[in-house]
C-alpha cells in the first residue's frame, strides 16, 4: 500500500472515531458547497464477482475499471464511474438487515470545480468537520474532498470525472497521478487527453 493510501486511512479511522463530537451545534459561515448532481456510490461486498455479474448482467452497468485495491467501477453513462464495488475487509460482517443498512464506503456528490473544492475546504476546516481524504486518488481522475457527517458518515465532493467516449477509451492506469493534498492535486493536473 502506498503512502497515500495508509496517511488516508490513518486519518479516516481518526475522524470516524470523532465525528459525532468534532460537529458544532451549527454552522458557521454560508457554505460555498453548490451540488450539481449525485455523482457515484461506492459500498463494501462480500463477493465482488458475483456482484458484478448483478451489476453488468441485471441491472445493464458496464464494467470501466479495476483497481490495486481490488475495486470495480461501473458506468451507465459518459462520467468514468457511477458505482464502485469495494471488497469488504476479511471477518468483517455483512449488514443486512434493514436496521443496520447498507455497508456504504462513501457517497459522492460533483461540484462545479476546483475552485469550489477550495473554498469547501476552508469552511469545512472552519466549521470542526472531519476531512478524510483530499486530492487525488486514481480511477477517475477525480479531484475530491472526503469528510464525515455528524453520524460519521463518508461524503465526498469532487470534479473533473474523466468522461468516457462513445469508443470507450480509458485512461491508462500509469496516467493516474494520485494526490493528497488537494494543493498536490491541483499543482499536479493530470492531462485532459488520453
Amino acid at each position: 500500500m502506498n503512502k497515500i493510501a495508509v496517511d488516508a486511512d490513518v486519518r479516516r479511522e481518526e475522524a470516524h472515531n470523532s465525528a459525532t463530537s468534532s460537529h458544532p451545534a451549527e454552522y458557521a459561515g454560508t457554505s460555498p458547497i453548490k451540488i450539481n448532481k449525485l455523482g457515484h456510490f461506492v459500498y463494501e461486498v462480500t463477493d465482488i464477482e458475483r456482484t458484478v455479474k448483478f451489476w453488468t448482467e441485471v441491472m445493464g452497468f458496464i464494467e470501466t475499471d479495476r483497481n490495486d485495491k481490488g475495486m470495480v467501477f461501473f458506468r451507465c453513462g459518459a462520467d468514468h464511474h457511477a458505482i464502485g464495488l469495494k471488497p469488504m475487509p476479511a471477518g468483517k460482517a455483512p449488514k443486512r438487515d434493514m436496521k443496520a443498512g447498507l455497508q456504504m464506503e462513501h457517497l459522492a456528490f460533483e461540484v462545479d470545480d476546483i475552485e469550489v473544492l477550495k473554498k469547501a475546504k476552508a469552511y469545512l476546516k472552519a466549521n470542526n468537520i472531519p476531512i478524510v481524504f483530499e486530492g487525488r486518488k486514481g480511477a477517475g481522475c477525480n479531484v475530491s474532498i472526503n469528510f464525515l457527517d455528524p453520524d460519521g458518515f463518508e461524503f465526498e465532493i469532487y470534479c473533473e470525472m474523466d468522461q468516457i467516449g462513445p469508443d470507450g477509451r480509458l485512461r491508462p492506469p500509469e496516467m493516474f497521478r494520485k494526490a493528497n493534498p488537494l494543493e498536490d492535486a491541483i499543482a499536479n493536473p493530470v492531462s485532459k487527453t488520453w
